[in-house]
């Protein structure tokens, strides 16, 4: 499966995502339209149209900056076709996905001496992980975005994955971000944080351990409670019990300065509110 290939599957699997992410515009009315317009046939391995509403957004993924005909007069040749074809708005977005210094991955404009067509661009490399790691349909896109620590980006890479809940789903979409991160990443690297059973034992880990720190933390405040204000109502134990383990940490370092049960009460329901 080529990877121009993947980034279009994902495009018309999961058209809501991406049109909230190059669009910036929430839509119930999205539609996939099929790559084949008058003239020469669309390059269907790497172009997806996207109706949404009444404007068409064209994205185009590139994993290299040389193309026949170039990038640039292509955008201008599938804007042309669009208009003529539909007679609706369209934007335009080339997504590169492998860091180059090319000329061709900074140009936003064709032109020669007779007309001039703006489009976007979006480089891969220059983007914030943060969204990409938050949504299923943009997650294999992470491994490629911005970061410096590549260790640590794949690591959060991992932990995203293992969380998707549907087997099916989390199987096609840890195999889409493998693919897509090795145009970044050496084999190795990947395999150590991106193959199945390790992410699942690392999430498995990260729970109990998470789990194991709730529980000593509980037991430490409940010891130093105790020890400060001997037996205590079991409605105040119930209200302790709740706390998360950074407040639990906080109540520990707080006792030594709540002088009474209503101070306590006091501190838990300003605690437990934030």
């Amino acid at each position: 499966m080529s990877i121009d290939n993947i980034c279009k599957i994902l495009a018309e699997k999961y058209p809501r995502d991406f049109a909230r992410w190059l669009l910036t515009v929430e839509s119930l009315n999205i539609k996939v339209l099929k790559t084949e317009l008058s003239i020469e046939p669309i390059r269907a391995d790497s172009v997806t149209f996207l109706q949404i509403e009444s404007r068409i957004l064209h994205i185009e993924f590139q994993t290299l900056t040389k193309s026949n005909p170039p990038v640039p007069f292509r955008m201008l040749d599938y804007f042309v076709r669009l208009v003529r074809q539909y007679d609706v708005p369209v934007t335009q977005v080339v997504i590169f996905l492998q860091e180059t210094s090319n000329e061709i991955a900074f140009t936003e404009e064709y032109v020669n001496e007779m007309t001039s067509h703006r489009y976007r661009v979006v480089r891969m490399w220059e983007q914030d992980s943060a969204i990409f790691l938050n949504n299923i349909a943009l997650l294999p896109l992470a491994p490629l975005t911005k970061t410096d620590s590549p260790q640590q980006l794949l690591s959060q890479v991992a932990q995203s994955v293992a969380k998707i809940s549907n087997k099916d789903t989390r199987q096609d979409i840890a195999t889409y971000t493998e693919i897509l991160a090795g145009l970044k990443f050496k084999k190795d690297l990947i395999r150590q944080f991106l193959s199945e059973d390790i992410m699942q034992e690392s999430v498995i880990y990260q729970d109990i351990l998470q789990k194991g720190e709730q529980r000593e933390a509980l037991r430490f405040c409940m010891f130093l409670l105790s020890d400060r204000f001997g037996e205590i109502d079991s409605s105040v134990i119930e209200q302790v019990q709740t706390l998360k383990k950074e407040q639990l940490e906080a109540l520990g370092r707080a006792i030594l300065k709540i002088s009474s049960i209503d101070d306590l009460m006091a501190w838990l329901e300003q605690n437990q509110s934030n």
